[in-house]
């Protein structure tokens, strides 16, 4: 879907693949009415969506009697830029609606035909316009400052205006913007090609554990039967799964290599020296931000294999195998948790953010911004939508009562109040944030989440229960996500040069990655050579340099949640500041404003510090329990 700089659509931002627990499914029709979202704020009905959406139709050939007028007068300019603001902002309330009721029941092919309509209508719009930001090129700096000096309308676009100058070198001629619009139907191809395979037709293998019955590996299956406490049926999942991935390799590597190509043809097309370069220059990301996370990562693999050799001790192995490390570290720690316990002890953790903040979450908890349980058909996972700007944010939840379950209400309330406060404050214009900043808010919410439960729990168990799964968090976010950017910028890299891509060149290539950063070759943790298909398992290399973002955000969230903790003066102020900010300045500026600098090391170095300091706690314990 084509998303224009200046008129965004807010991603729907979380975790999309499956959840690793036994969730409980249920008919939709018994799940309690205050625990399921309330559409209707979006639309009352179906039919008043697509009186919306006719009207919306119909409004969009307007757009052209802008054509070749913007730069007459600084009112014109202005005209047409509202306009085009409008129609997308019906247009984000329009998708909203439409994803969010597939979403609940992904059976109902009425709702996906919806959700199509929408997505078809941004392209068509994102073509119709396709002539204002060559029009707007056309305009030297000194017209468009006076332009804005004249109108003060214009200020909402300031921001807008003033990058697509920035961007001037590669943006196109009116015809050749048509062309990649409309190539934009093209693009998706892979990414469907691939979900559509992994998730629909891909032959997953049924596996015989023993005592239970037969089950069923496609990815949620996977996701959680490698949880188990058997170490015997860790190693069969993790064969049987990988192994079926091996088996069609060639298939889902030229899936990838397509879509590197894809990535290819756009960074060409608009001129720019490599992938990276295009991916990044969107929000105004330095490339050394990218290499030096990559460095920062490949210094301080000690720390992470400290980690991992906390986890072998924990379980008890003589060697710690790949397959290992989704398994639980501490027996019988298995608490359970109601979803009024759950927001509570969500809103008790986030008191340091402020009465406003928390008026918020209340209204969330009894507005029913969420959707809570497990039904049949819905979407796995969970996710924030903060894109109706006129209404508010929304959540998609599958609550299962786990600690985990409530670790992620609150990263997604952390993602559902920055885009309140973004569009409670900034206008349309200026509110959706970039997806580089995204992330800062819901992992800061879980590290007030976990700070909250250690100060207050004294048992032994639960504690290195919770510190192991703040680590795990680490792992996962930071170290994981940057062995996936690495490994996204070598077959990026590999394929500019011309070179092929094929099912085995890149596993060997991921092979080479996942070893080093698991120290097989030290004896820290073994690695199957089979298990290097890993990358023909992770979605989000068809997302274009986008899980970099996640350890940058982790380190930024880390850095700040530290300060308003140690309760630092003024902390709390430009932390909201922050979350108000919207897109009103490029994300590392808008960081650097709230105290964390990602041009340097130190938000960083404060997290490997965090890491280290809660292993230095989990050693504590494990010694006076003679483990």
């Amino acid at each position: 879907m084509n998303k224009r700089i200046g008129f965004f659509m807010t991603l729907f931002l979380g975790t999309f693949l499956a959840s690793t627990g036994s969730a409980q499914i249920t008919d939709r029709e018994k799940v309690p009415e205050k625990e399921t979202w309330r559409l209707a704020d979006l639309y009352p009905s179906t039919d008043d969506w697509k009186q919306a959406k006719e009207k919306l139709v119909e409004q969009m050939d307007e757009v052209s009697t802008f054509k070749g007028k913007l730069a007459d007068s600084p009112q014109q300019l202005l005209a047409c830029l509202q306009f085009s603001s409008d129609i997308y902002r019906d247009l984000n309330r329009l998708y909203s609606y439409a994803h969010m009721m597939s979403d609940q029941d992904t059976r109902n092919s009425v709702n996906m035909a919806l959700e199509q309509e929408a997505s078809q209508i941004y392209s068509n719009f994102g073509t119709k316009a396709a002539f204002i930001e060559p029009e707007i090129v056309a305009m030297d700096k000194a017209t468009i400052d006076d332009f804005i000096a004249k109108e003060p309308g214009l200020e909402d676009y300031q921001f807008y205006l003033y990058d697509i100058m920035r961007k001037k070198e590669h943006l196109l001629s009116e015809n050749e913007e048509k062309i990649l619009a409309q190539a934009g139907r093209l693009a998706s191809g892979p990414s469907s090609i691939y979900s559509v395979f992994t998730n629909a037709e891909l032959p997953y293998p049924k596996l015989d554990l023993g005592e239970e019955e037969e089950v069923f590996l496609n990815q949620s299956g996977y996701a959680r039967y490698r949880a188990s406490k058997d170490r015997a049926v860790r190693e069969k999942v993790f064969d049987a799964f990988f192994g079926k991935l091996y088996e069609f390799r060639r298939t889902l590597g030229a899936q990838l290599y397509a879509n590197v190509q894809k990535e290819i043809f756009y960074s060409n097309s608009r001129g720019y020296e490599s992938t990276l370069h295009r991916a990044l220059d969107a929000n105004n990301i330095p490339v050394e931000v990218y290499h030096k996370l990559v460095e920062n990562v490949n210094k301080n693999l000690d720390t992470f294999h400290r980690y991992l050799s906390l986890k072998q001790r924990m379980l008890n192995l003589d060697t710690l195998k790949y397959s290992d490390l989704y398994a639980p570290v501490v027996e019988g720690v298995d608490l359970e948790f109601t979803i009024p316990q759950a927001e509570d002890m969500v809103m008790a953790a986030m008191t340091p953010l402020g009465k406003e903040y928390l008026s918020v979450l209340d209204v969330a908890f009894n507005e029913r911004w969420i959707d809570y349980h497990p039904t049949i058909g819905k979407r796995s996972g969970a996710y924030s939508s903060g894109s109706a700007y006129d209404v508010h944010p929304y959540i998609l939840m599958n609550f299962n009562a786990k600690y985990s379950d409530v670790s992620t209400l609150a990263h997604e309330l952390g993602h559902s109040l920055h885009s309140y406060f973004s569009n409670k404050t900034q206008p349309f214009p200026k509110a959706d944030y970039p997806i580089f900043v995204a992330e800062v808010a819901s992992t800061l919410n879980e590290a007030l989440l976990i700070d909250k439960q250690l100060n207050e729990i004294n048992d032994d168990d639960i504690r290195l229960s919770l510190l192991m799964n703040y680590l795990d968090g680490i792992k996962g976010t930071v170290f994981r996500q940057t062995q996936f950017a690495e490994f996204e910028l070598k077959i990026h890299e590999t394929a500019q040069k011309d070179q092929p891509l094929t099912g085995d060149n890149l596993s060997e290539m991921y092979g080479d990655i996942l070893k080093r950063y698991y120290g097989h070759e030290k004896g820290i943790c073994h690695i199957d050579d089979l298990f290097a298909i890993e990358w023909a398992y992770i979605p989000h290399f068809y997302y274009n340099f986008y899980v970099y973002q996640y350890a940058t955000s982790f380190t930024a969230s880390t850095a700040l949640s530290e300060k308003i903790l140690a309760g630092d003066k003024g902390i709390v102020d430009k932390y909201l500041t922050f979350i108000s900010s919207g897109g009103s300045d490029y994300p590392i500026e808008l960081l650097k404003k709230a105290g964390a600098d990602l041009t340097t090391d130190d938000p960083f170095n404060k997290t490997m510090q965090a890491m280290n300091r809660t292993m230095d706690e989990i050693e504590k314990i494990l010694d006076a329990k003679g483990i």
